[in-house]
């Protein structure tokens, strides 16, 4: 498990399976969220995560996989793409500067 100062994060990347759709409106919902904060979102297959991402977020089925491809990386679970704590979460480490965790 990996931790970031929330202070840090600069790119986040929500990680999905095969298809883009919801991938797509999770990371746009986001995007919104963050721009005040200058942090990018943006969606990737989770076999495909970039290297510079920061924060990887995905489904909780997905965890393993993501894990493997994103070594030293933050990756965290989420279980609905709706409405999740999760997203609340990274919103408040960046904001206020805090730890990290997944």
């Amino acid at each position: 498990m990996s931790t970031i100062d929330g202070s840090a994060i600069k790119k986040v990347v929500i990680a999905c399976d095969a298809g883009m759709g919801s991938s797509v409106m999770v990371a746009s919902q986001l995007a919104k969220r963050l721009k005040p904060y200058q942090v990018s979102v943006t969606h990737t297959p989770v076999n495909d995560i970039p290297a510079d991402a920061d924060v990887v977020l995905c489904q909780t089925t997905l965890l393993a996989r993501a894990r493997k491809g994103a070594r030293e990386k933050v990756v965290i679970g989420f279980q609905s793409f709706l409405g999740d704590p999760v997203f609340d979460l990274v919103e408040a480490a960046i904001r206020d500067g805090g730890p990290l965790a997944g």
